[in-house]
């Protein structure tokens, strides 16, 4: 008998460790993925005063986050997965995708001239500039921010009857909030068979695009419910901060979201996850490139690079000087069909927060950086180009 239970408590014995040896094979390779996150993450945010971090990172398809630091140092708050964080622009990635939806199911055509859905503009330079070309921008010339004289829908349309394009359109990049912003606003209005400004963005994003993407903490207008875990945010000289509403904001910067929500908007960009296929042909008609400015191709919104792509070009590429001054470009004609081989991203900022978006399709590789302060795009951009290295088979 005790021969018997002696063989019963060795064979329980080794079951235990066949299955903690599983459980310990399971959390490995989290466990390498934090090492290289950390290794990264945490002197950056020491150098950069940053407050509080969300890394969300997808290696070999798989997708993790980690946190860091507070969301709110005035409350002792932790980041947390439920963290909300301002997108800034890489809002336009997601606006991009609505127009992009709404050119495939017919509601638009990107060749159409804006004055087709703003007849306001009929006979205006501004009304000639074809659709494509504010998700581009390459429109002829418009300032990165909308003026400060522009407080309301009337303004922006007065504004607009009196542009005169400084280039011809197509022909220089000037990266702008005006054009993105007004080409949000004409997406959601043509889904639901409107004319004019009538402010159906921010709804049409909320019901339609994030529910589809699987994005349940990704909002424009944060709900009550969970205004407790909106981060705070820290301008450069430390005080706290939050983005003001504006005249085309939302579709220009206003999104807020979580690194989960945006890892499941990073699986749609690289068809790890099972979407609707008509809005999965609208995600990945985002990649498809328009215009070249020297090694960067300009898509919808996004930026791409050939893959493998060294660091100089990246930093080059999310430069001061090709955000603030314009950039001559060359038009694709044909526009480049969406590829794997390539190095896709985007920077989004507010005076509070600042973030930074990248994926590799064939290597199945993705990031996405949230924080709460404005930190500098080029500590932003070498920190995701040194943690994707780490699992990419190009640095092997």
């Amino acid at each position: 008998m005790k021969t018997r239970l002696r063989s019963v408590v060795v064979t329980i014995a080794v079951m235990a460790g066949a299955l903690t040896a599983i459980s310990h094979a399971a959390e490995a390779p989290k466990a390498l993925v934090r090492k290289s996150v950390d290794a990264v993450i945490e002197p950056l945010m020491r150098q950069n005063g940053i407050h509080g971090m969300a890394v969300g990172v997808i290696a070999d398809g798989k997708p993790y986050v980690f946190n860091y630091g507070l969301a709110s140092t005035e409350t002792g708050q932790p980041v947390t997965d439920a963290t909300l964080f301002e997108l800034g622009s890489i809002s336009k990635t997601l606006t991009a995708t609505l127009v992009s939806y709404a050119d495939t199911n017919g509601d638009l055509s990107l060749t159409d001239p804006v004055s087709k859905y703003l007849p306001g503009l009929a006979g205006k330079a501004f009304g000639k500039v074809e659709l494509v070309n504010l998700g581009t921008h390459t429109p002829g010339g418009v300032p990165l921010q909308v003026p400060d004289s522009i407080k309301s829908n009337e303004d922006l349309l007065a504004y607009l009857k009196a542009w005169q394009p400084a280039y011809a359109p197509g022909t220089y990049r000037t990266y702008s909030n005006l054009g993105i912003g007004l080409l949000g606003e004409i997406a959601a209005k043509s889904m639901d068979g409107m004319n004019g400004m009538n402010g159906a963005f921010t709804s049409t994003m909320q019901r339609h695009l994030f529910p589809a993407l699987g994005m349940t903490s990704t909002f424009i207008d944060v709900p009550k419910a969970r205004v407790p875990d909106y981060a705070q945010g820290y301008t450069k000289q430390g005080g706290p901060v939050r983005m003001s509403p504006g005249v085309l904001s939302a579709p220009a910067y206003g999104v807020k979201s979580t690194a989960t929500d945006m890892l499941r908007f990073l699986d749609a960009n690289m068809r790890l996850s099972k979407i609707d296929e008509k809005w999965q042909r609208a995600v990945t008609q985002t990649h498809t490139g328009y215009f070249q400015a020297g090694a960067m191709t300009q898509d919808l919104i996004w930026e791409q690079y050939p893959y493998p792509v060294k660091l100089d070009a990246l930093l080059q590429g999310n430069s001061a000087a090709v955000i603030l001054n314009a950039t001559p470009v060359a038009r694709i004609d044909p526009p480049e069909a969406p590829n794997q081989s390539t190095w896709i991203n985007k920077t989004g900022s507010t005076n509070g927060f600042g973030a930074y978006i990248a994926f590799v399709p064939q290597e199945r590789l993705g990031i996405v950086l949230l924080a709460n302060k404005n930190f500098p795009i080029e500590a932003r951009v070498r920190a995701a180009y040194r943690i994707l290295s780490t699992f990419s088979s190009a640095h092997r």
